[in-house]
């Protein structure tokens, strides 16, 4: 089938089948397309959409005519202003534009007209399957609640999710100045407003709060209009005493969308029907708009309908994950707001801006250095200090620096011992400038190694081995603490090495497994043996036997292994702890052997030394530990005295299913931090100095443990002060490289310079 289909079917006249109904039109007029809306041309919910100047770009380069009438309609500002307890902190430089969505459908409307599209209005679409029969493409834009997306779910397989939030569209008869975000704390719970100016006397304002919020302030039991007057009694101050008002009054629940697939034969879904995006960073209409310019692109670029469905996908897919993953960091932190009230205002007001993880420090340093300065300064940074630079102390370990090189197996040791290459490994990282440089997991016992390849600190042998590593560090890379990680492999041990085929069990030369209770890894894993009593009180032993071993070999500090489905994390998880006595089932008794472990490790670690614990926050897997027992968890260990909870999720059972994103698990770090108030080490997909500095800034996190960066680059840290053109405290250059701390010049040095300039 041709690219250039001649009959196009629009079901939905939204903005996004609108546009993408001009574009079809305006490329080949020849073309019959036909729009289906249920309801009235100006029937719309909510009141007011804002697009980015990429997509306008894209409107302007695709149809001038709809760009210059957005242009005149547009209302257009910079700040961004926090109001939190009773105080405003302002941000600038963000530059929004925003216009009536009612405005928006009538220039689409007048553009289609103008073009021959035919719109039905208040005319329901006939069947999907009649349409694709009928037509040459059917387009789906019929929004969240999609008819065509529900008659094909064996085919487009969505996933719908619901929230915890609910929320209201309204609007009040003024403009404000700022996009604005009000924090309420009421008797009933924390409540928010959202409000951004849409025409010269007209502002969309959204108020939103927890479900069990809604529940408490009885907005279940009292009519809309009723809850429109609350809501302007609640947010009098922001609306100077306006009232607010509803075309469609509903309190309703945000729900995300994703599709695995976008088209079937000629159906393809666009805006909401393929995907949703929380409206907390921007507008679904932005989308829409968007996936309409993209299809029709892809329409006029490809020589079939199947090639140009496929593209389509193919190149808006990646940026709606982005766009998602965004969203939804976006959307749980709003949900957990109460977390946070309690911080700093200035810090709230970042940790609010920068909480999609879109915006970030660099960035909005660069939009308002006024306002990203003043949030330093409360931090505590010195003028011209980055945050990640800053110095923090646990127990009576002062780290230089908020980066730590995160534990990391490299599989290279010979029974045990750790040799050349460890002195290396770690040495280099030591050297490049990091705060803290973790070992590998060490291993308590020959029989609690993973591999064949994997470190110990059960002889020693191994001590004394560890003790080279450890004075290295501390003679050549003054100032960089180093640390040990121990554990014990559980039912994960006894495999291949990592690049022969991790979790893959031995082929020969295997030793047998002990765990929590007798359940494989794996299928075809070794099935481990179920610990009795009197394994327990030996397993506790060589925990305690290393830790000394540890003392003596010179590290600064310890973290005990609890995560990643080890010994000590089959403990944890209900999915791998089935035993039935004292020391499973409920999470008080599933976590009795680890606190048994980690209270006797502490006994004897040098008690000014600090001692941490690493677990996992999630299992990734339906029953599971969750979020709020990983907060017990913590809760726990900081009862018995751990200086910090280093936070990492999943590994524990093989069929999990991450969401994996930018610091995808600093959430779960943060939500530790501020509920258990103890110190936490934020780990996971961290890659960027700037985004070091935002998590420390915005008090997600204290430290930031980055593993794969510091396998691509042992001089990270150092690196990341050069690129920032910082050289004070917290960045030592060894003596040996000083040279090379300023960026290197790009080209040859040695070329003659011209005589006149060309530009800057």
């Amino acid at each position: 089938m041709t690219s250039h289909p001649q009959r196009i079917a629009i079901i939905g006249g939204g903005p996004g089948g609108l546009y993408a109904a001009t574009l079809l039109k305006r490329l080949d007029p020849s073309r019959e397309v036909t729009v289906w809306e249920r309801n009235a041309p100006h029937d719309t919910f909510g009141f007011g959409v804002v697009l980015s100047d990429e997509t306008l770009g894209g409107i302007e380069h695709a149809d001038p005519v709809v760009y210059e009438a957005l242009q005149r309609d547009f209302i257009r500002w910079d700040d961004i202003d926090i109001v939190h307890r009773g105080t405003r902190h302002t941000s600038g430089g963000h530059g929004f534009a925003a216009l009536g969505r009612k405005r928006l459908l009538q220039i689409l409307h007048d553009r289609c007209r103008t073009l021959g599209v035919e719109l039905r209005f208040r005319t329901e679409a006939p069947y999907p399957a009649w349409l694709a029969e009928t037509y040459d493409l059917v387009i789906a834009a019929d929004g969240v609640h999609s008819t065509t997306r529900e008659a094909y779910t064996h085919v487009f397989r969505p996933h719908v999710a619901a929230h915890h939030c609910r929320y209201i569209w309204l609007a009040a008869d003024f403009a404000f100045t700022s996009f604005r975000f009000e924090i309420a704390e009421t008797e009933h719970g924390v409540m928010q407003l959202h409000g951004y100016p849409y025409a010269p006397d007209a502002s969309t304002v959204i108020i939103e709060m927890r479900e069990e919020v809604w529940h408490a302030a009885g907005f279940d039991e009292i009519t809309p209009q009723e809850s429109i007057a609350r809501c302007a009694k609640i947010f009098a101050d922001a609306l100077g005493g306006r009232p607010l008002k509803s075309n469609k009054p509903a309190w309703t629940t945000f729900r995300t969308v994703v599709n695995e697939r976008w088209s079937h034969d000629n159906i393809v879904l666009l805006g909401d029907a393929a995907h949703t995006a929380h409206f907390s960073i921007g507008s679904g209409t932005k989308l829409a708009v968007e996936d309409a310019l993209a299809l029709a692109a892809c329409l006029e670029e490809q020589d079939s309908l199947r090639k140009a469905l496929r593209a389509y996908e193919e190149e808006r897919r990646p940026v709606v994950a982005s766009t998602q993953r965004a969203a939804r960091a976006s959307l749980e932190w709003f949900e957990n707001l109460g977390l946070h009230l309690d911080q700093p205002p200035r810090q709230f007001a970042f940790n609010l801006l920068t909480r999609s993880r879109r915006v970030t420090h660099d960035n909005l340093r660069l939009r308002d250095a006024r306002f990203t300065e003043s949030v330093e300064r409360a931090f505590g940074c010195p003028p011209g200090t980055p945050p990640m630079f800053t110095p923090f102390r646990l127990r009576g370990l002062t780290l230089r620096n908020r980066v730590v090189v995160s534990p990391m197996d490299m599989y290279s040791a010979t029974d045990g011992l750790p040799g050349d290459f460890h002195l290396v490994h770690l040495g280099a990282r030591a050297l490049g400038g990091a705060g803290l440089v973790m070992t590998e997991m060490v291993c308590v016992s020959a029989e609690g190694r993973i591999t064949p390849g994997c470190t110990g600190l059960y002889t020693g042998r191994q001590a004394e081995a560890w003790r080279r590593i450890t004075d290295f560090v501390h003679a050549q890379a003054p100032g960089t603490a180093i640390g040990v990680q121990l554990g014990h492999s559980g039912r994960k041990g006894s495999t291949k090495l990592m690049w022969e085929g991790i979790d893959e069990p031995l082929e020969d030369g295997n030793w047998p497994l002990v765990a929590a209770s007798p359940l494989p890894y794996k299928p075809y894993s070794q099935t481990p043996r179920a610990l009795s009593r009197a394994q327990l009180t030996d397993l506790r032993e060589q925990f305690t036997s290393a830790a000394g071993r540890a003392a003596r070999a010179g590290f600064d500090l310890l973290e005990l292994h609890c995560a990643h489905g080890y010994l000590l994390s089959g403990f944890l998880s209900p999915l791998t702890n089935q035993r039935t006595d004292a020391y499973g089932g409920s999470l008080e008794r599933r976590l009795r052997f680890p606190l048994e472990v980690f209270d006797a490790v502490r006994s004897v670690w040098p008690q000014e030394k600090p001692m941490t614990v690493r677990i996992s926050a999630t299992d990734w897997a339906e029953g599971g530990t969750t979020a709020e027992d990983a907060v017990e968890i913590a809760r726990a260990f900081a009862a018995h005295g751990a200086d910090a909870i280093d936070v990492s999720t999943g590994q524990v059972v093989a069929d999990e299913h991450p969401e994996f994103g930018r610091s995808y698990q600093t959430p779960y770090a943060d939500r530790i931090r501020h509920e258990v108030g103890i110190p936490v080490i934020a780990v996971g997909a961290i890659s960027s100095w700037d985004d070091v500095n935002s998590l420390i800034l915005a008090g997600r996190t204290d430290l930031c443990a980055l593993a794969r960066p510091h396998l691509y680059d042992p001089h990270w840290t150092l690196h990341a002060a050069a690129e920032q053109g910082y050289e004070g405290p917290g960045v030592v250059w060894p003596a040996p490289y000083r040279a090379g701390s300023r960026r290197p010049q790009t080209g040859r040095t040695d070329a003659p310079k011209p005589r006149l300039s060309l530009g800057s």
